[in-house]
């Protein structure tokens, strides 16, 4: 039976669970095409009450995707000419979680936190790249 798209899914990374979900938005001005994409990726330390979300959040802009589908897949964030991540796959969620505690995030705060997913994407598209080797092996 496939997972239901909308149900969390679990992380655990250094002993610590997490629950996150993906979720894309964007408007379509007069039934047009589809404008201000954005992909945000949410974790939920757990047990609940040990800490409020992180939301990374990637907005398109020049230079970047954030398709929702075709031809692309869904999920798919990266610069036109850099790093890429599909934030369906676990390891891309683990290393965005790496790369935010790297920045300073710690999972016990108080009040969600917004961060701008772009500013964490090279150092965790680098860290998936290492993880998986050449060619994604």
């Amino acid at each position: 039976m496939p997972r239901h798209p909308r149900k969390p899914r679990q992380l655990v990374a250094d002993g610590r669970a997490y629950l996150w979900t993906l979720r894309h938005r964007h408007s379509a001005p007069d039934g047009g095409r589809s404008a201000d994409c954005r992909e945000t990726l949410t974790l939920y330390p757990q047990p609940v009450g040990t800490g409020d979300p992180l939301r990374i959040v990637f907005t398109d802009g020049p230079g970047r995707y954030v398709p929702g589908g075709f031809p692309l897949g869904s999920g798919d964030v990266g610069y036109v000419r850099g790093g890429s991540l599909n934030l369906h796959e676990p390891g891309a969620v683990r290393a965005l979680l790496d790369a935010a505690l790297a920045g300073g995030w710690q999972p016990g705060e108080q009040g969600a936190v917004e961060v701008d997913g772009w500013s964490l994407l090279e150092a965790a598209a680098a860290a998936r790249a290492a993880a998986t080797g050449p060619a994604g092996s």
